[in-house]
């Protein structure tokens, strides 16, 4: 899942064995988080979303990243790439198809994010 900002981009990288990363454009982020198991059940959830949802998504032709305020939500299967692209606002809010899948990609952010904070914090 990659979300736009103004100043960049942040890319969300999820795999069915658990295995999870977030890139920012600025080149930092956190590598290889998913041994956490806070973080590998949120995965688990975001993965399972995606693969529910995976009717709803068109090949992917391409790999830019999104526009502010914009959302693609990529999915590298065994028949090909695919992907959807919505407004952030749409998603966050309910009103789009994909908001189940953009929640459960929340989720895993939100693990993340704790993660972060506790190592700032030194807890």
């Amino acid at each position: 899942m990659e979300t736009g900002f103004p100043t960049g981009f942040a890319t969300l990288v999820s795999m069915v064995d658990g295995a999870t990363s977030l890139y920012l454009s600025n080149g930092s982020g956190m590598l290889g988080e998913g041994a956490n198991d806070r973080v590998a059940a949120a995965t688990q959830s975001f993965v399972t979303a995606v693969e529910d949802h995976l009717g709803l998504l068109s090949p992917d032709p391409d790999s830019d990243p999104p526009a502010a305020g914009r959302v693609i939500i990529r999915a590298l299967t065994y028949q090909g790439r695919f992907r959807a692209e919505a407004a952030l606002d749409d998603l966050g809010h309910g009103r789009h198809q994909l908001s189940a899948v953009f929640h459960a990609g929340e989720g895993v952010l939100n693990e993340l994010t704790t993660i972060d904070q506790a190592r700032q914090t030194g807890r």
